[in-house]
């Protein structure tokens, strides 16, 4: 049986590892690495530290991270993102996370997600709620399309782009003729980590990369918020996309896709 209690002291130990070594490199170099995408050397030596911590942790748990890709165990393992938000990072915008979920089948069961530069750190485990620091989360009670303030995930780069940007301009318009405000924060730790947190009552993102994906995706759960694929179905690491919403808003929010065709 996994001990989620000594897996989240792991994970926080990890992420704090990582903040510091973003702090602490003020300066650094940017390359691309496809088309619109780009990686800094803090991305790197940000993964291959915690891949050590990790390895050294908890060997018997594989892991997945952004840059480096798949090793070891494929039925338990961590999803890292270094630097979540690194076109925001490389640009000195202060919108970027650390983001490490433990995968256990095809859902996350422990989740720490950091924001360097923000100071805070979003802690969760299965069962046990979803905290900033020592404060306990709880997802939005937004029940109307009018009241919500719903952020979009970044649009496609790389191969097929436009099409799938097709889809999320015309989900744009939709959204924006109905909601409050929609917001674009370039970091889907953040998107996520704040419909936790109650700041935003919802979060469209139309790609599900774990490991940007989920550690936030336990913390919105663990918030009383729901997670769910395009169809409304159940979020898992196998869905198409990632749509986080506080639960009242569940239904309009994936009848607002639906109807773009998303």
């Amino acid at each position: 049986m996994t001990d989620h209690a000594a897996l989240l002291s792991v994970a926080r130990e990890a992420v704090a590892k990582a903040t510091g070594i973003i702090r602490s490199m003020t300066s650094f170099s940017v390359a691309a690495k496809g088309d619109r995408d780009m990686v800094t050397d803090v991305d790197l030596a940000v993964e291959d530290a915690v891949r050590e911590f990790l390895a050294r942790e908890t060997p018997e748990i594989g892991i997945l991270g952004e840059e480096r890709g798949h090793e070891g165990n494929e039925d338990l393992w961590w999803a890292l993102d270094p630097v979540d938000g690194t076109a925001n990072f490389a640009r000195g915008i202060p919108l970027c996370g650390v983001s490490l979920g433990l995968v256990d089948g095809l859902k996350s069961t422990v989740a720490a997600i950091s924001l360097p530069f923000l100071d805070v750190t979003y802690t969760a485990a299965e069962g046990q709620g979803a905290y900033a620091g020592e404060e306990r989360l709880e997802a939005s009670k937004a029940t109307r399309l009018s009241d919500a303030i719903v952020s979009i995930g970044d649009f496609a780069v790389g191969e097929e782009a436009e099409v799938k940007n097709r889809v999320r301009m015309a989900l744009l318009a939709e959204l924006g003729g109905r909601v409050q405000r929609v917001r674009f924060l370039g970091s889907a730790a953040i998107d996520l980590a704040w419909v936790a947190h109650g700041k935003l009552d919802a979060s469209v993102i139309l790609a599900n990369k774990p490991w940007d994906t989920m550690a936030g995706v336990l913390l919105v759960r663990e918030a009383g918020g729901a997670v769910v694929d395009t169809d409304g179905g159940d979020h898992t690491v196998r869905s198409a996309a990632t749509i986080a919403v506080g639960a009242g808003l569940r239904d309009g929010i994936v009848a607002a896709i639906a109807r773009v065709g998303g």
